[in-house]
């Protein structure tokens, strides 16, 4: 009898633990939030809605104002809208393309917007506008009467052109200069792409003679050497050897393997060893990742002021980069206030990355470079790219060793634990890195099939760590509080990468650094804001291609910085990167606004953060 009574109790005991960790599963996921604070859907959207503006009188009467120019207000998609249209899933492939294919109907020729002495090259020819009051007669709406390039920099490039012009030009319709500020430098930005080069690119007429060195040892299947001072100091480099390149660069300046001014010196012909290559202490440093679309110029402008200590442009498709094209060397732009600085390529084939490697060592500045073997995504996988090169390790091997050969500076690798969930190769592969030269190991704690389905696993992170050993290896994945620094610091990593955590809360560096949780206001929230949308007009532009620029990559942000949640509204410090907040009311309308999911509301947000308009905050309703 006792052993039947004690049997019942353990068989209690177990469905009610099962009971309670099954309630425990419900709920995790969903952030901890003081409960005066939460409301449900339908109250949070209504209290968002009290706040918008209300459409004029004139307007619902059907007298609307002239056209300002500016995009259309996405129409809010009623309930009774479902019954009409079935809404589609998936990756809606088939959706029409919205993006402009031109900002401006009729454009000012470049020659008036610069105010050039001389007449436009193209003459009669030309398909732009010549006349600027033309012009001015169908441009659209100023946006502000306050610029912020001519507020600082004492002049604005862009002209008549500027959505801000009324603030720079005359009744003659001259652009203005502020000579006073005129004197500071506007030479803020580096490595951008000449344009003799990208001639050159284009017309495949750039030579790239430590590369073509390198693939023909490849190609003879002779075994790399594993580093610079072994291809120097072997039995194929002699003196004789030197003195053939030498009077070959006499005689034939154009095949000299560097630009030279005056005469040739031991540097243009010896390449550096790896001992006096340049040196970058890694070590205990916070490392911004490389983010596509969201890592731009601006951006990383915003983290540096809060304290990031590494920086890197967003991924560059190498075999791009080899094509000239504007736009992905854009990617490799360097501001003056990123001090440590280094550039991410991603390419599948040893010629191409080595080449490209080259190609960068000679023209633009950079501190280290990195090779991005931890893409996920299905199309740079597919081709061997990313991810895939962890399972491609004599081609991996050949990209390493190649780039080594021809770069001046230090070459890193970001890898994940591997391409399957249930089976990790990096520690495989670390021990061999070490040997092809690398000079840092940054590891993502997830595979590719993982995405971020599953928390960052630290614990093998912590075991690379000691195989990487003495090379540094910085750990990646769940960072978004000092105290999930502190923990990864336990495991002996040599420094932290910060990725979704810095845009969340771009301030996550100062919090690291100062070892507290800040408690930042909406209206800190909203400088931060304002600061990055001056920082992308600079960057962009402030005519109208560049102010649309700034104002897609300010939305896209704000879908990251909406997952943010108030130190003072949560019920258990600090939030975690996985949980989600689930509808409450901030502390004032702003605060609620920010914590917003619907892209009208980002609109409105960006319409606060635009051109310095005063916003009255307002405190939120108790609940």
């Amino acid at each position: 009898m006792f052993c039947h009574t004690e049997h019942n109790q353990r068989l209690f005991l177990r469905r009610f633990v099962l009971r309670m960790e099954s309630a425990v599963e419900v709920q995790r996921g969903a952030a901890a939030i003081k409960e005066q604070f939460l409301t449900t859907k339908e109250q949070f959207h209504e209290f968002l809605a009290s706040g918008r503006p209300r459409q004029s009188t004139d307007e619902a009467d059907g007298d609307s104002e002239e056209p300002s120019g500016e995009p259309e207000q996405k129409r809010v998609r009623l309930d009774s809208d479902g019954d009409k249209k079935k809404k589609k899933r998936g990756q809606n492939k088939s959706r029409p393309h919205v993006k402009p294919q031109s900002y401006e109907d009729r454009r000012l020729c470049p020659s008036i917007v610069q105010e050039r002495d001389t007449k436009c090259f193209y003459g009669e020819k030309c398909r732009f506008l010549h006349d600027a009051s033309e012009y001015m007669s169908t441009k659209a709406a100023d946006l502000s009467d306050q610029c912020y390039l001519f507020n600082s920099f004492g002049w604005c490039q862009y002209g008549v052109t500027c959505r801000f012009a009324k603030a720079h030009t005359s009744p003659e319709l001259k652009n203005l200069r502020n000579q006073d500020l005129c004197r500071r430098s506007t030479d803020t930005v580096r490595n951008l792409l000449d344009k003799e080069l990208q001639r050159r690119l284009r017309k495949k007429q750039e030579r790239f003679p430590g590369a073509e060195a390198y693939l023909k040892t490849v190609s003879r299947g002779e075994k790399p050497a594993s580093n610079r001072e072994e291809n120097l100091s072997g039995a194929g480099h002699t003196q004789s050897s030197t003195n053939q390149i030498f009077w070959s660069v006499l005689q034939d300046g154009a095949d000299a393997p560097v630009k030279t001014v005056g005469p040739i010196t031991d540097a243009d012909i010896i390449k550096l060893r790896p001992c006096e290559k340049k040196q970058v202490d890694f070590r205990d440093k916070l490392y911004l990742a490389p983010l596509t679309t969201c890592g731009n110029l601006p951006f990383r402008r915003v983290c540096k002021r809060f304290g990031a200590d590494i920086t890197c442009g967003e991924m560059a498709m190498c075999t791009n980069l080899l094509q000239g094209q504007t736009s992905e060397w854009a990617l490799l732009k360097r501001h003056a206030s990123e001090d440590l600085f280094g550039v991410q390529l991603e390419g599948c084939f040893p010629d191409t990355m080595t080449r490209c490697a080259e190609l960068l060592n000679q023209n633009i500045d950079v501190d280290f470079v990195d090779i991005n073997s931890g893409c996920p995504i299905d199309l740079v996988y597919k081709k061997g790219g990313g991810c895939g090169l962890m399972t491609r390790t004599s081609k991996f091997e050949q990209i390493v060793r190649g780039m080594n050969s021809v770069l001046d500076v230090p070459l890193t690798v970001k890898i994940r634990t591997g391409v399957q969930q249930n089976c990790s190769i990096a520690h495989k592969l670390i021990p061999e890195m070490k040997k092809w030269g690398v000079s840092l190991i940054t590891l993502h704690g997830r595979s590719r099939e993982q995405r971020y389905t599953k928390s960052a696993d630290w614990e093998y992170i912590d075991t690379c760590s000691k195989l990487a050993a003495p090379v540094p290896l910085f750990g990646n994945g769940d960072i978004l509080s000092y105290e999930d620094a502190m923990k990864a610091r336990e495991t002996g990593v040599s420094g932290i990468m910060v990725a979704r955590g810095a845009l969340i809360k771009p301030w996550l560096f100062t919090e690291i650094k100062e070892n507290r949780h800040w408690d930042i206001s909406s209206g800190e929230r909203l400088d931060i804001l304002r600061d990055f949308t001056n920082y992308g007009l600079e960057h962009w532009g402030s005519d109208t291609q560049g102010v649309e620029k700034t104002r897609s990559f300010l939305l896209e942000w704000l879908s990251f910085l909406c997952r943010y949640i108030p130190v003072g509204l949560l019920e258990r410090v600090p939030q975690k990167i996985n949980e989600r907040p689930p509808f409450y009311m901030g502390r004032d309308y702003m605060e609620s606004l920010m914590a917003s999911q619907h892209v009208d509301d980002w609109i409105q947000i960006r319409s606060k953060t635009e051109f310095g308009k005063n916003f009255t905050f307002h405190r939120a309703p108790k609940i």
